[in-house]
């Protein structure tokens, strides 16, 4: 490939400096927003990308101008040998900062090397601090486990974000109790609307709460209630309270009010890269690069999908929707990324 790239811009001006990349679709826990309790149609070991596509993509990305990079799945920790995928992409040049999504469950006893090879931040799902509430929306007991790797990430000085995906009726009266978590512990706690993609379990809730709702909530309790300054790309309204540790944000994943200004890109666990959470994919960067495609013509083909993306969440829908055979629905988060 030739050195140094033309940085990656979509058709709508908007610059591409992140990426998400989800290494599996597979998961210990059977969250009731994500997938039906029986868990979903995984898919074939063969059919995921190798750790050696992953460092190319992130290699030909990195020399486009991408940044960061986030690890989700699925539950990237239950794939083996991820240590050796995340500390070879903090060795890649160009690359400032890895993130990390998992659901905390068998993380604690990687945190020394996530700490050093300096992982920038480490977002851990957590949707009720009650342990039967947890059992009933996981479908599993693991609450303890992961409180344990919140507690273990704040004493390795990493920093936690904790993501809540608000279900009404379900768990929304501890919309105060999880801010708490923020008063005592040096955390960031976001509240996150339900998404349609649940793997076909449910209809989306009835009750569904949107970021209204949320805010509201929180300026009830709170009504010192700070609007912070946020980085233009970010997803999240953020908050401070004062003699809180951490802070408070509000993701409007399903309102998608932040689409103006994403500056990121997902990669699906079999390669479908995809240049919003809403869109069918754009074309499978596995079969690109297995065809025995270039860096040059990789970087092309990323470029081309990049330059056909949606103005927003809703455009992307609404393309998506022109093909019968799709139901939002019936994705499962966790063959999406996170």
């Amino acid at each position: 490939m030739n050195y140094p790239a033309q940085p990656l811009i979509d058709n709508h001006g908007r610059i591409i400096d992140y990426i998400r990349i989800a290494v599996t679709d597979r998961c210990n826990l059977r969250c009731y927003y994500c997938m039906p309790e029986e868990g979903i149609d995984y898919v074939p070991r063969d059919h995921l990308l190798h750790y050696e596509e992953i460092e190319r993509i992130v290699r030909i990305l990195a020399a486009m101008g991408v940044k960061k990079v986030r690890i989700t799945g699925g539950e990237p920790f239950i794939r083996r040998d991820i240590i050796h995928l995340m500390e070879s992409i903090t060795r890649t040049p160009g690359i400032e900062a890895l993130h990390i999504t998992t659901n905390g469950t068998v993380t604690k006893n990687y945190i020394p090397q996530l700490q050093a090879m300096g992982v920038k931040g480490v977002n851990l799902s957590l949707d009720t601090l009650d342990r039967e509430r947890f059992l009933k929306i996981t479908r599993r007991d693991m609450l303890d486990e992961v409180l344990g790797t919140m507690h273990a990430l704040v004493d390795a000085n990493i920093p936690v974000k904790i993501n809540m995906v608000v279900l009404g009726g379900i768990n929304d009266d501890e919309i105060v109790t999880m801010a708490r978590l923020a008063e005592k512990h040096p955390v960031d706690v976001r509240y996150i609307e339900e998404m349609p993609f649940n793997g076909g379990g449910h209809a989306q809730q009835t009750t569904w709460r949107d970021h209204h709702f949320i805010a509201e909530r929180l300026r009830s309790e709170f009504p010192g209630l700070t609007l912070i300054p946020s980085e233009k790309s970010s997803t999240a309204t953020n908050y401070g309270i004062h003699g809180f540790q951490g802070r408070l944000g509000i993701i409007p994943a399903f309102s998608r009010t932040f689409c103006g200004s994403c500056n990121r890109i997902r990669l699906t666990p079999e390669g479908v890269f995809k240049t919003c959470l809403y869109d069918r994919g754009m074309f499978n960067i596995r079969d690109v690069m297995r065809s025995g495609a270039s860096d040059d013509q990789l970087a092309d083909t990323i470029r081309e999908a990049v330059g056909h993306r949606a103005t927003n969440g809703f455009e992307a829908e609404r393309q998506a929707m022109q093909f019968p055979y799709l139901d939002n629905s019936r994705e499962s988060m966790s063959t999406i990324g996170g």
